[in-house]
């Protein structure tokens, strides 16, 4: 079989809608590797963009999903309930920061968590706004595109959002856009748009994710939970991409001393099976009467199997200080190219949730090209990388946080060699 075999049953077959990165189709992965249907390995430094935290078929993942397939897949939690999803929510209150009493539910996808958030955050408050930032990314459902600050290719061409959703700069100092300047469009928000006692949430992502990987600055996450007390605003941190070991922490909120009202969670939680979840203050989640959350699918067992399953590696294998290893030689080898590659404008990122992000050399302007060059020349090399960005110009860098040290080298060569290619190649 021939992935091009593949790319032409899947443009016959699959909405154009659903876009793909590659065209390698996968046939087997195992850690950090994948092999596609060619028989050809590649080093996955998406990991399924930061899904397999723990690397793709994790032995102790696997066995926790097989022997809970052994008993029973299904029952609907609000019919019959099970165990494993009560020990989960116990775990996941635990670990969520914050010095206060939690609860938890949970869904199937990430943006049905945020979609949850929201209708917490209304029924708690009696409110209906809410503010969001440029950049973000919160899910293609109506009210993850209202939330989520970029335009193309996420709401492009699926008619008037959802009401009530304003959003402010997210302050980058890179891009000329400072914490005060932020903070100045949200004070002008609050006189001529929207009533502060008529805003239920703050949505925010701790590093942007989609939004190109730029992290929020300390005095303006402080700021946010400062304003968010005096107007009765809650506080929901999107912890999504960056939740579960990705930057060090086994959520980024631990980096700021500050604690969210309400925390999302997905992607890093299952290990590659699909579940979600929100925590938040038990009151909080309390608001919503019963039958008010749920959902057929939310909390399936196998899932939920798999989430305590990765919750036993993170901890046994000690993955939040092996995340701050290898982003620190990540950032380190990126870092020693920038003579050699005057377009690096920027290298970033927490833990292991890093970027390096490129301008034309000399100056301010972003520089898509070249980041996609570099994609496309490491991808020839055996190497997945993503970009990201507002405008496309960010390389992010997803890696299992599992993956082997002679792995992890050979992709740091691939890398360093595709810019050195692209920069002769002009």
């Amino acid at each position: 079989m021939l992935n091009t075999e593949v790319a032409n049953r899947r443009s016959e077959a699959v909405s154009r809608g659903v876009g793909v990165t590659t065209q390698i189709y996968a046939e087997r992965a195992e850690n950090a590797e994948i092999w596609d249907v060619e028989g050809r390995r590649y080093i996955d430094f998406a990991a399924g963009i930061a899904v397999v935290n723990t690397g793709h078929c994790h032995p102790k993942v696997i066995d926790a999903v097989k022997s809970q397939l052994d008993r029973f897949t299904h029952t609907c939690h609000q019919v019959v309930p099970y165990e494993n999803y009560v020990r989960l929510a116990e775990r996941l209150n635990d670990l969520v920061p914050g010095n206060f009493k939690k609860k938890t539910i949970f869904v199937t996808t990430g943006a049905e968590a945020v979609e949850n958030a929201v209708k917490i955050a209304r029924a708690a408050t009696n409110r209906s706004a809410v503010i969001a930032f440029t950049g973000g990314f919160h899910g293609r459902t109506f009210m993850g595109m209202a939330l989520t600050g970029k335009v193309v290719p996420y709401k492009t061409g699926f008619g008037a959002m959802m009401p009530d959703v304003f959003h402010v700069p997210f302050p980058v100092e890179l891009h000329g856009t400072s914490v005060e300047d932020s903070l100045s469009v949200l004070d002008k928000l609050f006189k001529a748009d929207v009533d502060p006692s008529r805003v239920a949430a703050f949505i925010v992502e701790p590093v942007q994710g989609e939004g190109g990987f730029y992290e929020v600055p300390r005095s303006f996450m402080q700021k946010l939970r400062e304003l968010a007390d005096k107007h009765g605003i809650l506080l929901i941190a999107d912890e999504v991409q960056t939740g579960f070991s990705r930057t060090g922490k086994y959520f980024a909120m631990e980096h700021f001393d500050v604690a969210a009202d309400l925390t999302t969670m997905a992607k890093g939680l299952g290990g590659g099976f699909p579940i979600a979840a929100v925590t938040g203050r038990a009151e909080i989640m309390d608001a919503p009467g019963p039958g008010g959350l749920g959902g057929t699918y939310g909390g399936n067992p196998v899932g939920v199997a798999a989430g305590n399953a990765v919750l036993d590696v993170i901890e046994e294998e000690g993955l939040n200080e092996r995340a701050n290893q290898l982003g620190n030689r990540l950032k380190q080898r990126l870092q020693s190219l920038r003579d050699a590659v005057p377009q690096i404008a920027d290298v970033r990122g927490p833990g292991f949730m890093n970027a390096v992000e490129f301008n034309l050399p000399g100056s301010r302007t972003p520089n898509p090209d070249f980041a996609n060059r570099v994609r496309l020349k490491a991808l020839e090399k055996g190497l997945i990388l993503l970009t990201c960005g507002v405008h496309g110009n960010v390389i992010r860098f997803l890696a299992p946080i599992t993956i082997q040290d002679n792995v992890f080298g050979e992709a740091l060569d691939i890398l360093e060699q595709a810019l050195r290619d692209i920069v002769k190649e002009g």
